[in-house]
This record gives structure tokens, sequence and C-alpha cells, in this order.
């Protein structure tokens, strides 16, 4: 396959990876290089130009120009992009292979843009990395496909604005960085939904009965009540979401009356009434599509969605399996032949169907220009052939799809399932009334396996039956109508509704393609954004949403409720297929989403304009969870973090409490909890030592902390503006010198603010001079013909002591109002408004102002402020939390002060002289020498441990390991990936697992006690899928 000597073609292809494997396919006179990814995107507002700003500064796009986007190479793609440029000199064709979806399209497109090739570009498509599909491609190049990229080009632009004008509001109203997204959200609100029902779900309890019994030759079996006096026994699936059953065609058990029916039945004889066979037939699943694929890969290993994809998408690089993006099931006559032959041999003739199996996709807005995920090339390598290839997690997955594509092509299953039903009767010896009673079991026989000799499709947790009140599959005797059995034993059985599980990643995803949101491939950032962005948390595989979830989802809802309309967002998808094929211009969808509106609805930009105002951050933030017995509401709510409120009291929840779980009674729990209760005075110190519930358990505290004013009170929003920030700074600086200009702190914040040319070496004279003469620095500024100040800064100087004087004077009975003109008159709002990030500190002085109004006058605001200032500066008391054997109530002053006199030296170990301490961890009691480390069995030996002991703890070789205590550096196993071990560390900010190469923190929900291997492999590998 050499090319001509004298002729250079270079390739371009996603990956170092693909273009590795792609490499070994072509001969000499080839180049092949990577992109690494994307190499351009969306300018940040932040980052546009400023003879753009006009433009492009609000979204990175031009909405008042047809939306023209502004594009930027990303800072890490610039080495790579010089790289390429530098080959493309070098070459005679360029050929463009990257993968056949939108996406790939568009980065063939990105590539155009930016290397402006001047030879000839042919666009290389494939399937699957294999020699002859290389070769294919080679001969069966394209062009670039216009319309799949403007459908990828309308799709950035569509996120980028309905993600940065939703997230304003968000951000602002909400707080905590909380953020929309176009798919994001409407998946978000899929998850509020079930944990709604959860909430309004009321349990109930019914009872079944269970018989084993016996046939005349001894065979035994077992089998379930199915009705009482012709009225079926009521099952879950009876009960409403209230816990109540609105049929009168059943009867419902309680457990007096089926144990009385379980007294009556042993010993009795029961009649078979009919015997009734029934053919069993199953067919195989389709092969995977990257939906099915990622919902699998969750069922049967318990992989999320990103570490599973991520995973695919090293196998196709590597050549191992097809493009892992695709919605088809179709499979080529190629694959086909491939999975027969090895049915054929692998099982044998009676496993293969006379002809090869097709199925129909039935999924919304599916996209078909793929085959289904299935092993590459023209015979498909068994896993056994490639387990020496490939790290543990690859083989897992390259076997299941192996085995999905191999039983997606063998016989159905088939057999013979068979349903009996018994009947009798008791009397019952209160009323000596006579009940007739209906047995029933069921069983199947498989005689011919088929396609489940392979593979067997797995099923979410909430398909699977609550009970199985006909009677478990079991082998069955051999029976005939009018036989008659005998009961050997009964047992009454109870059982407690279940309200509706909540979604897993896998079963988030099969309901997204069921409602036609948003692409396959997407999901696993979706919902790894979902995670990252604290809306959910995953507890096992369960998601959870948090409070700040519930805050986004109402605000959304009751605002913007068409831009979470499950339809609605379906909808746009199938407008960007249209865009994609040609159906629909991408500028004239834009036009209407943004400005014109869609079906009759508004435009976003229009419904932003007009609803931010009406938004009530307080309304959408809370979430009802019932009424006290007095009639009081009960709310949780989110404000940075998550809290209960009754009228005027609140108190801090947990962030990873379920919200089906925070009722009334465990918020009111939360709220009358002692704010402490004082143990005694420490002997040394003369400090209250005082016990208290705190957000992460109860611990006890060398002194008090500081009271801040409540979050509803005027201090407390005044105490929660933002007073990091430049704009909070200045304005109480101006305020403070309106009551003295005295106050050397607030000269220094204020003096260049509008600037004023007043430079670092003049303030030092003007210091030099205060402190001199035992003046303040605004007295000595006023004498500044004394200082040998000249030029701008002598004018600045002169201008910004006149300034300060004139504010008494002003006319401002309000704080607002004299903010107002103190920002007016000196110029500072000028400058506000022409810099860069205008918008934001806008938005802030409107916050700071709203507090204000609350004030009738400066004076005391100012003295809020300081009162704050000095809470500050208080030194934090010490603290320890109580050991897990330990109650807030029942500890003692003597427990206190053990527990605060930790970290404990123990000793010196005389071998070295090195210190030995004891202390408690966030991973348990352990003691510590220099950098070396050792368990402690219970945290009470933390206070009764001796040296002797801790020396013989020294003296054994470390442990790591899920069944060793844990330590505060633990080895956590060997990554599939890197085969590198993982690191359990504490950082900066909190927890984390590294292989060496990627770092990957600890989620809401994660504990560092009980993280597994396998979930420190799931982290890495959904932080490698970000990156």
């Amino acid at each position: 396959m050499n090319k001509v000597e004298d002729v250079t073609a270079l390739v371009i292809v996603e990956s170092p990876a693909k273009a590795k494997t792609i490499e070994k396919y072509l001969g000499d006179g080839y180049i092949v290089d990577s992109s690494v990814g994307h190499i351009r995107d969306l300018i940040s507002p932040k980052d546009v130009p400023e003879d753009k700003k006009e433009c492009f500064g609000k979204l990175g796009i031009d909405v008042c120009h047809n939306f023209e986007p502004l594009y930027e190479i990303s800072p890490n793609s610039k080495k790579q992009v010089s790289q390429l440029k530098k080959a493309l000199k070098k070459a005679d064709e360029l050929f463009l292979a990257t993968d056949e979806d939108r996406e790939g399209e568009a980065i063939a497109w990105h590539l155009l843009e930016v290397l402006k090739p001047s030879v000839p570009v042919k666009r290389m498509v494939f399937n699957e990395i294999t020699k002859e599909a290389i070769t294919e491609a080679l001969k069966n190049t394209r062009d670039l496909g216009k319309d799949l990229v403007e459908a990828q080009e309308t799709r950035r632009i569509l996120d980028r604005i309905y993600g940065f004008e939703l997230s304003n509001i968000t951000r602002t109203k909400v707080g905590g960085g909380a953020s929309a997204g176009r798919v994001q959200s409407p998946a978000t609100r899929l998850v509020i939904e079930r944990e709604r029902e959860r909430m309004k779900f009321k349990t109930a309890d019914y009872w079944g009965l269970k018989i084993d019994a016996t046939t005349d030759n001894d065979e035994s079996f077992s089998a379930r009540l199915l009705e009482v006096d012709g009225l079926r026994v009521a099952t879950g699936k009876d009960f409403n979401e209230k816990g109540n059953w609105n049929s009168d065609a059943v009867t419902v058990l309680n457990e007096d009356s089926a144990n009385t029916l379980s007294s009556l039945l042993k010993q009795k004889d029961l009649k078979v009434i009919s015997v009734e066979p029934k053919p069993y037939r199953r067919r195989p699943a389709a092969p995977f599509t990257t939906s099915t694929f990622q919902q699998e890969a969750g069922r049967k290993l318990r992989f999320s969605a990103s570490r599973a994809m991520g995973i695919a998408q090293s196998l196709y690089q590597n050549g191992h399996i097809t493009y892992m993006r695709t919605d088809s099931t179709t499979l080529s006559d190629t694959a086909l032949l491939a999975a027969r032959r090895t049915v054929e041999s692998s099982y044998g003739a009676n496993y293969l169907p006379d002809e090869a199996r097709t199925y129909k996709n039935k999924t919304r807005n599916a996209q078909e220009a793929h085959e289904a995920i299935r092993p590459a090339g023209e015979n498909f390598r068994s896993p056994e052939d490639l387990s020496k290839e490939l790290s543990k997690d690859e083989y897992l997955i390259y076997e299941m799809i192996w085995q999905r594509t191999i039983a997606s092509q063998m016989t159905d299953a088939t057999g013979e399932t068979v349903s009996v039903k018994l009947e009798g009767s008791v009397i019952e010896e209160k009323n000596n009334k006579e009940k007739s009673l209906i047995f029933s079991l069921s069983g199947t026989v498989i005689n011919h396996q088929g396609f489940r000799q392979v593979y067997i499709e797995d099923v979410d947790d909430n398909e699977t039956d609550e009970e199985n009140p006909s009677g478990e599959d079991q082998v069955l005797p051999e029976v005939k109508v009018g036989q008659m059995v005998s009961v050997v034993d009964s047992t009454s059985e109870g059982h407690v509704t279940k309200p509706p599980a909540r979604y897993t990643e896998a079963s988030l995803v099969k309901r997204l393609e069921e409602e036609g949101i948003g692409r396959p491939s997407t999901y696993a950032a979706i919902l790894g954004r979902i995670i990252q962005r604290g809306y959910a948390w995953k507890k096992g595989t369960a998601l959870i949403p948090t409070v700040k979830g519930f805050a986004v989802t109402q605000l959304l809802e009751a605002h913007f409720p068409k831009l979470v309309d499950y339809k609605f967002t379906a909808e746009m998808e199938v407008a960007l297929d249209d865009i994609s094929n040609g159906m629909w211009e991408k500028n004239a969808y834009l036009q209407a989403f943004y400005f014109d509106g869609l079906d009759g609805d508004i435009g976003l930009h229009t419904k932003v304009v007009e609803r931010e105002d009406e938004i009530d951050p307080r309304a959408v933030c809370g979430v009802p969870l019932g009424k006290t017995s007095d009639g009081e509401a009960v709310y949780a709510r989110y404000a940075r973090s998550p809290y209960v409120e009754c009228r005027e009291d609140t108190a801090g929840v947990p962030e990873d409490l379920p919200l089906d779980q925070l009722t009334v009674d465990k918020a009111l729990e939360y709220i009358n909890a002692p704010p402490d209760r004082e143990l005694g005075i420490d002997p040394e110190t003369g400090l209250p030592i005082v016990a208290k519930q705190g957000r992460f358990g109860a611990y006890v505290s060398l002194g008090r902390f500081p009271q801040w004013p409540k979050a509803s009170s005027r201090e407390g929003k005044l105490f929660r503006l933002p007073h990091h920030l430049k704009l909070t700074k200045t304005a109480m600086a101006y305020l403070k010198l309106a009551i003295s200009v005295e106050n050397d702190d607030a000269v220094l914040r204020v003096i260049n603010s509008p600037k004023r040319g007043i430079g670092k070496s003049s303030l030092d004279k003007a210091k030099t001079f205060a402190e001199s003469n035992s003046l303040s620095l605004f007295d000595a500024l006023e004498q500044v013909e004394k200082l040998e100040i000249k030029g701008t800064a002598l004018k600045g100087i002169k201008g910004f002591t006149n300034f300060c004087r004139s504010i008494s004077t002003l006319d401002s009975p309000t704080p607002v109002d004299l903010l107002n003109q103190i920002f007016e008159i000196s110029g500072y709002r000028k400058e506000i408004l022409s810099s860069k990030n205008s918008e934001a500190q806008i938005k802030t002085f409107e916050e700071l102002s709203e507090v204000l109004k609350e004030f009738e006058t400066t004076q005391q605001v100012i003295a809020e402020v300081e009162r704050f200032e000095e809470l500050k500066q208080q030194p934090k008391p010490k603290t320890s939390s109580l050991f897990d054997t330990m109650t807030l109530e029942r500890v003692t002053f003597e427990d206190a002060l053990q527990l605060l006199s930790l970290p404990r030296t123990v000793g010196v170990d005389p071998a070295d002289g090195q210190e030995i301490t004891v202390q408690n961890g966030p991973y348990g009691p352990y003691l510590k020498k220099g950098s070396d480390t050792r368990n402690i069995a219970t945290e009470e030996e933390l206070l009764t441990i001796s040296l002797e002991q801790c020396l013989d703890l020294l003296a054994q070789p470390k442990k790591f390991g899920r069944r060793a205590a844990k330590p505060p550096l633990k080895e956590l196993g060997v990554d599939p990936v890197t085969e590198k071990p993982i690191l359990l560390k504490e950082g900066q900010w909190g927890p984390y697992v590294t292989d060496g190469k990627t770092n990957a923190s600890l989620q809401l929900g994660d504990s560092v006690e009980e993280l597994t291997d396998e979930r420190a492999v799931e982290l890495l590998a959904e932080r490698r899928a970000k990156v």
C-alpha cells in the first residue's frame, strides 16, 4: 500500500492512541498525527478582545449578526497546532480521519479553518480500525459534511446561549455555583421527580401465605396463596402511593388473618384444579448501541457511563471494537458472517438460526451512520485470545460486547412454563365460617438454552418483581387435575410496599433515550456533570438528589418550564437532526429559539429579561417537607449549603442526607437540638467546655464559637454579602469615611477608587508624616503641601480630601441614598460601568443596595460591619469530635477534657528519640512517629495506649487494603489502565485518589472509610474522561 516516494500524505485523527494504531496499517509516504481532541472552541466572554467586546462580550457569540461564533485555539492545543502546521508543509495531501459523527466532522472542519491547507483535502471515515477498514477508507474518501458541521455548531451555540443565559440567573438566585444546561437540567429534573415520588410515598403493610406440600410420591414443592373466597390476595402492585388500595377485587391480609390461615392449613389436603402448560420462548437482545452499552455496563459491571465509554474508546482506538458512539443495531454482512461462524464453531449448528437476525432500532431520533458496537475485524477474536493484551476493565468490557454480539445471532431460548392451581378450604374457629383458598405455583423448563448459553440481558432493580405471588420458578412435580396434595408446613409472610426505585446511571440513560433527551454519546458527560456540580450524589449505584438540585430545578420549572420540558427538549434534538439533514437552516432555528420563540412561546432572551426580576430566591430554594402538629410549614432550603427552616428557626443539615429521609420530625430534631450544653469550666484556661451538634456530628469545644446573626435578619443579610469583593470593600470604606475621616484603613481602601493617580511613594510620604506628627492619615493628606508631592498625585490628593469633607454635606437620609451619591459624584460608578466585568459588579452593587435599604442610618450599617470584623478576629475554639460510642446527651465534663487532650503525646522512642503521638483522624484512630503511622483498633485506646504498646505496633509491618483499619494514607490496589498503585490522600481541597498521573477528588456520598478499589478506579476513569 506504499505511495509514490515523492508524495507524502498527512493523516490527522483525534487521539495519539488512534494515530499509533492507524500508522501500523499505512505504508511509507504517510504521516499520521493527532489533534488531541478539539483544537478550538467558543471563546470565553472574559477573553474577548476589546475591539470585539460590543458584539461578542456577553456570550462569545454575536447574536445580532446571524449568531456568528468567535472561536479561540485552546492554550493546550497551540503547541499541537504548530506541530500539525509543520507536518502539513511536507505533505502533498491531507486526509482528515476524525470520527464519522457530528463531533468528528466538526473537529475536521476546525482543523481546516485553522490549518488553511493549500494541498488537496479528503475526508476519510471508517467504523473500525483494522487493516481492511483503513484500506477501504483510503479508496472511498469524500468531502466534508457541511450539514453535519452546521448541526454540531448549532448544538454548541445552543448549549452556550442556554447555559450562559440561565446560569447567570441560577448562580444569582440559588448560589453555590448553580448552573443550567440544555440536557443537564431536564436530566436533573428526572432525578428530582423520582425523589418527589418517594417523598410522597406512604408505605403499607400487607401479608401473604406460603405453603410447603408433598404429593403421594413424596415429591415436595411450594406454593403461595392466590385467592381467598374468590378475591385475589393483594400484592404490592395493588397499592397506590398513598398506601391505599382502590380495587374491590382484592383482599388485603393483615398479620392476624395470615397467621390464622397459616395455623389452620397445616396437615390439610389441597386439590389440584388446573395444570396449564404454555410454550416458553425468548429472543436474544439486539447488539449494543451506545445507550444499551452504557446501561448494561452499569447493570452487569457497576461501571459508570463515563468509565464504560472511556474503556470502549480505548478498545476502539486500539482496533479491538467498532466505533462506540452509535444508535444503530445493524451488523454489516461481514460482521454477520463472523458472528455466525463463531456460533457454529463454538456452540454447534443447533445454536445457529437458519437466517441471520436483523434488528430494528426503536430509539427516537436514531442516527444510524454506524454499525452496532461489536468486535472489530472480519473474524472476531475471543476474549481469551485478547486476555494478555487487555487490562482487567478492558477485558470485562470486550467480553460483554463479544458475548452480546454473538448472542444476537443465536437461536431463541425455548421451553415450557407450567402453572398449577390448588384449591382447599379451612373453617375459622371464631365464627365457624368456611373460607375457600386457592394457591398457585409455576415452573419453567428450558429445553434449548439458545442465546442464554452465552449472554442474558440484565434488568434494572425497579423492573424486578417486589415479590413473586405465584411462587418461584421451581422443578414441578408430576400432578394431574383432581389429584390431592398434602400441606406439610405453612408460613405467613409480611411485606411492606416500596417507593419507586431511585434512578441509577443505567436506568437514567434508558429513560433519557426513551424521552429523546440529548444524545447517548453525551450521556456520560451529562451524568458526570450532574454529580460534579452537586445536584445529585451516588450511594452505591443510586442517584440521590440534593437540596441544591431541587432548588435549581424548581427555579427552572417555575419560571422557565418550557426549557426543562421533556417533549420540548426532545424536539430540540429533532431540529438538530433536521439541520444535519439539510432540512432546517441553522440561523433560522437559533433566531427562533433565542429571539422569536418556538411553538408559540417567546424566545429565551425575552424570557430572561422579563422574568429575572420576578424570581424570588427564597421561594425557589425551598422544598416543603410538611407541617408540624401546630400547622407550621417546614422547609428544606439551600443557600450555599442545605438547611431546614420552621418559622424563623433554622439548622444546617448534612449535604448527603436523602430528602425522602428528611421528614418533618427529622427536621425539627435538627432545629430543636440545643445550640450547646455547657459541661463545666476548663481549670487551665477558664473557658467553658461545651458540647454541641454540628453539620458533621457531635463535638466538644474549648470555648464558644462567635454567635452570628440569623440569615433572615437584616444583619445576617449584611454579613452574607460578598465582603471579599473590591466593590463591597470600597462601599463600606466610603460609608466609614462618611462617619469619620480619621479611619486610616478606609482612606487607604478608597483613595484610588476611582483612580486618582496617587502612587505608592506618595502614600508612603503621607504615612511617614502622619506617624512622625501623631496625625491621622487623612490629616496628613490635608497638609499635602508639606509632603513634597507634585503633579498628578498632588491634584488627586486634594480632590480626594475635598470630596471626603463634602460627604457630610450630602442630603442623603438613608445609607443606600448616600452610597449612590458617593459613587456618582466620585466617579466610581463610571469606572465600574467601563470595567471588563461591569455586569458582575453592577449585580453586586444591586445586591448591596437591597440590603442597605433595610437600615435607617449609616451608623447602624458600620456598627454591624465593625462587629463582624471583631467576630472574625476572635480565635476559633479548639474542638474534638465525640467518639462513636459517646452521645451528646451523655458526654461528661471528664470525657470532654480527655477528648480535648488529643492529640496526645505518649512518649519518646528510646531508639531514636522521636516523639510518638496518638490522634483521631478522618480515617480513624492512629499513632504517628515522624512520617510513620499505624492504626489503633478503637478510639478509646487513644486515651489509654501506653508507650510500650505503641512501640509494639510500630515494630509490625504496615498493612494496606480494605481489611486493614483505615490509616491516613491508604493504598487501594492497582489501576487497570495505568497499572500503577492507587493511593488515597488528603489534599488541600479534601480527600482524593491518585495513580501518580491522574488525581480525582472524592464525590458527595463517597466515604473515605468505605471507599473500595472499584470506586477508586471509577473516580479515576471519570476524571480521565473529562480531560
